[in-house]
């Protein structure tokens, strides 16, 4: 059996770096965390796929290359060229770090591409555990609110978390509003969960729970409430640090107007979409929640997850509240305490061995 390398080159444009020395240490300290191997180079020297930062607008030629991860450390049209694999953008220079943990993934723990839609942005990872179905499925929404530089990399350790854990992992990417619209993105989530349907793999689709982080919080509970009568009904929904009341997020100014700049407008002048997109609107959602905030992340948003809890207590949905140590990306992050919590009390109520963090 061949195994992954462990060298990755990252082939830079010169003058791409405003200091390379600065690129050259997040790169070093990225590729130590993966346990891999490489550098900041202008020729590649290694095999297999690469990271390429050629500058904005320059196209790369990716017959030279066994595949690519395209940076980008400005905003800019997504690159869709054969032979690159994801285009990571707009991130700044903490893009690197990104590719590299993409890289990571790909090589040693791949997962399978499937088109839920004709758009390249409809598409999920799946990911199948070893041994014997059926399997019961983690759907994972991710956040960025709402904007299109960020996409589902930021589950993969997530995903490749739960697989290990003997779930099949569906991590969703989906088209973002700020380029296709508040209602795209809505019915691209619902799309990709109905998908689960034809899905290869002995799935068991009575066990299904969504997971949504931050912006993909309140797409993933909205989502919950929407599926009630349709085939795939999850059997759990759970909000990681989510956005779950948009009148609020609209009001705080959260992510410098992230909510009325994917919904198009603010809450006065849209109130009929928010209530119909916001979860705490929607309660009772007819579904099992698990509401999960870091008590280090935003405190709007560790604010909105409790008077949501709150909100959800009141009524006759099941819902659970977990807190822990940590910041907003704590939750999705299989190496802290918050993310074992919420994990032990999801696998308690999918596969009944419940031990509560509190209720």
């Amino acid at each position: 059996m061949t195994h992954p390398s462990t060298h990755l080159d990252i082939v830079a444009a010169p003058g791409v770096f405003a200091d390379l020395a600065t690129a050259q240490e997040l790169a070093a300290r990225a590729l130590s965390a993966r346990g891999l191997t490489g550098g900041i180079v202008y020729t590649a020297t290694g095999s297999g796929e690469m990271i390429v930062i050629p500058g904005d607008g320059i196209p790369i030629d990716t017959a030279s290359y066994g595949g690519v991860v395209r940076v980008d450390l400005g905003q800019c049209t997504p690159d869709r060229s054969p032979g690159i694999r994801t285009h990571i953008r707009g991130r700044g220079l903490d893009g690197l770090r990104f590719a590299i943990d993409s890289v990571y993934f790909h090589r040693f723990h791949p997962g399978t591409i499937l088109h839920y839609g004709d758009h390249p942005e409809q598409r999920v990872e799946q990911r199948l555990p070893e041994g014997d179905g059926p399997f019961p499925v983690a759907v994972l929404i991710h956040g960025g609110y709402w904007r299109s530089r960020w996409e589902f990399d930021l589950m993969d350790a997530m995903a490749v978390d739960l697989t290990a854990r003997g779930y099949a992992t569906w991590n969703v990417e989906y088209r973002r509003p700020d380029e296709h619209g508040w209602d795209v993105m809505t019915g691209d989530v619902a799309s990709a969960i109905a998908a689960l349907e034809t899905a290869p793999g002995d799935l068991d689709l009575s066990r299904v729970v969504l997971f949504g982080h931050s912006a993909g919080g309140q797409l993933a509970l909205r989502a919950a409430a929407d599926s009630v009568g349709t085939p795939v009904v999850p059997a759990l929904a759970v909000g990681l640090a989510g956005v779950l009341d948009l009148r609020v997020g609209d009001e705080r100014w959260l992510g410098e107007g992230a909510v009325s700049n994917a919904i198009g407008a603010r809450f006065a002048g849209a109130q009929e979409t928010y209530e119909a997109s916001s979860p705490i609107s929607r309660l009772p959602l007819g579904v099992p929640q698990l509401v999960v905030c870091a008590v280090s992340d935003d405190p709007n948003l560790l604010e909105i997850s409790r008077a949501y809890y709150a909100a959800a207590s009141a009524g006759s949905d099941s819902v659970v509240s977990v807190e822990g140590p940590g910041g907003h990306f704590a939750v999705v992050d299989p190496a802290s305490q918050i993310y074992q919590d919420m994990v032990r009390e999801v696998d308690g109520r999918i596969r009944g061995t419940r031990d509560h963090a509190s209720e």
